[in-house]
């Protein structure tokens, strides 16, 4: 009979130091999500990471037990079509604290490729366009007086989209050189105006990133595609992967009509995502990131918001009741 082999791991550690977060990332699984109206579900290649708190007084995780143990919670996760992913890890972070009961947290994130259906805006080709989108959560002990102890969750949901932008300032400096040469040609100004109001001018422009995320509690929905869908309506234009001339005129077209800094991606898609998420409550965290890779310079420019709800919507209620 062999005799049992030792669990180091479960020794006491000479430093004894809790750690925040022990665990494994980059694990690679398929998971297939459904989709309503009977539509043909999404399978994505997701990267997962999954973390436990470590106490002071064990030595290790015991890795290789434990990394068994997280395959076993995740494949039992993933092997049936899921509705929402956030569901999905959160469900995984609940059972990470079952299997680990020395843990006061657990930690749940995936990252997947997502492609977007999209048709060409004048000959309607269809074509995808990839998109990101990432799920965190997050799970709690709870200990109430007298009750019995429970889990809380907090989960992060976001996505990040690539459209394009136009500098608003360029744009402004070619209205003026225009107005000039259109004046040397004995145009009037009313009909100068009238000409470059009608045809938007030369700018230069920028491949756009924007992320949006949002950290909520327990129970409260999210849909990814209303968070897509904000992101790609706050920039200049969107991408195609394919466009026949009529449909690149028409991209540029749009876009240079739109002009936009990197500055205003960021309050157009805060403003956006109040409206649409009117029914969070106050303390949910939203951050907003826009990255803008320059096309006449070697750098990138970057905005950013990291706010709550609750002070967004204050803000914009005093910005309308200035502007009133």
């Amino acid at each position: 009979m062999t005799p049992d082999l030792p669990d180091v791991q479960a020794y006491s550690p000479d430093i004894k130091i809790n750690l925040t977060r022990v665990g494994v990332k980059n694990v690679k699984k398929l998971v297939e999500v459904a989709r309503g109206g009977g539509k043909r579900p999404v399978v994505l290649v997701s990267d997962f990471h999954m973390f436990v708190d470590l106490p002071s007084d064990i030595k290790g995780a015991n890795m290789s037990r434990n990394l068994e143990a997280m395959y076993e919670v995740l494949e039992k996760a993933v092997n049936s079509t899921v509705y929402d992913v956030e569901d999905l890890c959160s469900e995984v972070a609940k059972r990470l604290l079952d299997r680990h009961p020395y843990a006061s947290t657990a930690e749940v994130g995936m990252k997947s490729d997502y492609m977007l259906m999209r048709k060409t805006p004048v000959m309607k080709i269809q074509c995808q366009e990839p998109a990101i989108i990432f799920v965190e959560a997050r799970a709690f002990r709870t200990s109430l007086l007298g009750k019995k102890s429970g889990v809380r969750i907090k989960k992060i949901l976001g996505a990040e989209i690539t459209g394009m932008t136009t500098c608003p300032c360029a744009q402004e400096l070619m209205r003026e050189k225009a107005a000039e040469e259109l004046a040397k040609m004995g145009m009037s100004k009313k009909d100068s105006n009238a000409f470059l109001d009608s045809i938007p001018l030369a700018t230069h422009n920028q491949r756009g990133r924007g992320i949006i995320s949002l950290e909520v509690e327990n129970d409260a929905k999210v849909p990814l595609e209303k968070i897509m869908r904000i992101i790609e309506k706050s920039m200049s234009a969107k991408t195609y992967e394919i466009l026949k001339r009529p449909d690149e005129a028409k991209v540029v077209e749009m876009a240079h009509k739109k002009p936009m800094f990197v500055e205003d991606c960021v309050r157009e898609m805060a403003k956006r995502v109040v409206e649409t998420f009117e029914y969070l409550p106050d303390d949910s965290i939203v951050t907003i990131t826009q990255i803008n890779e320059e096309s006449i310079h070697q750098h990138n420019a970057v905005a950013e918001r990291i706010a709550s709800l609750g002070d967004l919507r204050r803000e914009l209620r005093e910005g309308d009741s200035i502007a009133r």
